[in-house]
């Protein structure tokens, strides 16, 4: 069993990240510019919505949500975030593998999201945007890329762990304190932590040891 969990794909780089970002794009736009109905449609069929799983049995919805955003800034952050960590993290474990990771920890981050907003009676929250997977994008980037120093708004240079550790320990904070109470924070550290899972059960490696050199 332990073999076929681990059995690696053949390696390849196909660009997986650009269709990634493509795609969130083009759904982006046609929000923005075919009108207000369809702009609608798209929030309605494609963000995870506690209520629709539970009465319409809407379960893709745990997978387009990621697809989905609300604003420019939204998509412009998490986009940004998923070229310039997305496109080494592929580079290093090839465009299938790559893929998996990335739509495996963010379906699971939406499951998670579903049952914290069901047992919160939040049934009639939107969940939508990359987020959660891109966390565990940022993670493997700093599992791979130790050494790598990531400029914060192009100023403040940080190590690439210092830096995924410190925006989920905000996240944490954030979640805790209900600070920026319109941003997903759990699924956020949910992309994170379902992203430490694939390290430990899929590669057989503790991401902690490679964060902190040990």
């Amino acid at each position: 069993m332990n073999n076929i969990i681990r059995q690696p794909f053949r390696y390849q780089n196909t660009g997986i990240i650009y269709w990634l970002i493509g795609i969130n794009v083009l759904i982006f736009a046609a929000m923005q510019f075919l009108g207000r109905d369809f702009w609608i449609f798209f929030i309605e069929h494609l963000s995870m919505r506690p209520f629709r799983v539970l009465i319409n049995k809407w379960l893709w919805t745990f997978v387009t949500y990621m697809f989905i955003h609300y604003d420019f800034r939204h998509i412009l952050f998490n986009m940004l975030g998923l070229f310039i960590f997305g496109l080494h993290v592929e580079r290093q474990m090839g465009s299938r593998e790559f893929l998996l990771y990335y739509l495996l920890t963010g379906t699971l981050a939406g499951i998670f999201s579903f049952f914290v907003y069901f047992f919160t009676h939040n049934y009639y929250t939107a969940l939508m945007g990359a987020s959660g997977a891109l966390f565990a994008v940022e993670l493997a980037y700093a599992v791979f890329f130790p050494d790598s120093i990531i400029y914060i708004w192009g100023i403040l240079p940080l190590r690439a762990p210092v830096m995924v550790l410190g925006f989920t320990a905000l996240e944490l904070v954030f979640s805790i304190t209900g600070r920026q109470s319109n941003v997903a924070h759990l699924t956020h550290l949910a992309g994170f932590g379902f992203g430490w899972f694939y390290f430990l059960i899929r590669f057989g490696m503790n991401p902690w040891k490679r964060l902190t050199g040990r």
